[in-house]
């Protein structure tokens, strides 16, 4: 069973992911909470505060989350198994049909883009790195603050060195990396995949649908 706190966490990012804007007490209280009282909601914020879940954007009165806040929402609530619906997969397999060998995995990177409406990376090698949706990321709203656009300006124009760093990584079939963890950006997440000899990835900001994106980072998996 949750406890108050890992609900109001839950809570807080999801309402976050849909919104991007800062999540008051009130209304945790009367959309998700609401059993409890918005003081008990602001103590236990506070409490997330100090833990460094979450932080409040000296602009307002709301919270967001931090990446470590991220990082417990991946770990506790993110299913990794879990399969894109049959629908939006038959939609792709139609859509792929037509194509074969790298032009297939290049439409794929566009569509995966077009899925999560963010960046999409393929690694053929350690040294052959091929980026679509760049457009989708400086989209976002996390993309006002110019030191964010110049961190991810510059992964941009380093993209094969960051490349060859992870791309012999073994790690689980499919990974999220979160803020300082993740060697695109620390203000971004990426989450990627090693598909036989290929290196596929989503990237974007923090704020970005961790769910869906697994989903569709397992249907490559399937398709490669």
């Amino acid at each position: 069973m949750l406890s108050r706190q890992d609900e109001l966490l839950k809570s807080i990012v999801e309402e976050y992911l849909k919104t991007a804007q800062p999540v008051g007490s009130k209304l945790i209280v009367d959309k998700y909470l609401t059993d409890f009282s918005s003081a008990t909601v602001r103590n236990d914020m506070v409490e997330l505060e100090e833990l460094g879940l979450i932080c409040q954007p000296h602009t307002s009165a709301g919270r967001i989350p931090t990446a470590e806040g991220y990082k417990k929402f991946v770990e506790n609530y993110v299913d990794f198994n879990q399969a894109l619906n049959i629908k939006e997969q038959e939609k792709i397999f139609t859509l792929l049909s037509a194509k074969e060998g790298e032009d297939k995995i290049k439409l794929l990177a566009k569509i995966l883009a077009e899925k999560s409406g963010l960046a999409v990376f393929v690694g053929f090698s350690a040294s052959d790195v091929y980026y679509t949706g760049l457009s989708n990321i400086f989209s976002q709203s996390e993309f006002k603050d110019l030191n964010l656009i110049y961190h991810i300006s510059t992964v941009v124009d380093h993209l094969d060195e960051v490349l060859q760093k992870i791309y012999n990584n073994k790690g689980a079939p499919v990974e999220i990396k979160i803020g300082h963890e993740n060697p695109f950006a620390r203000d971004c997440s990426t989450v990627f995949a090693k598909i036989k000899n290929i290196l596929l990835g989503i990237v974007g900001p923090m704020r970005m649908d961790y769910q869906k994106n697994v989903e569709l980072i397992n249907f490559t998996r399937n398709i490669i």
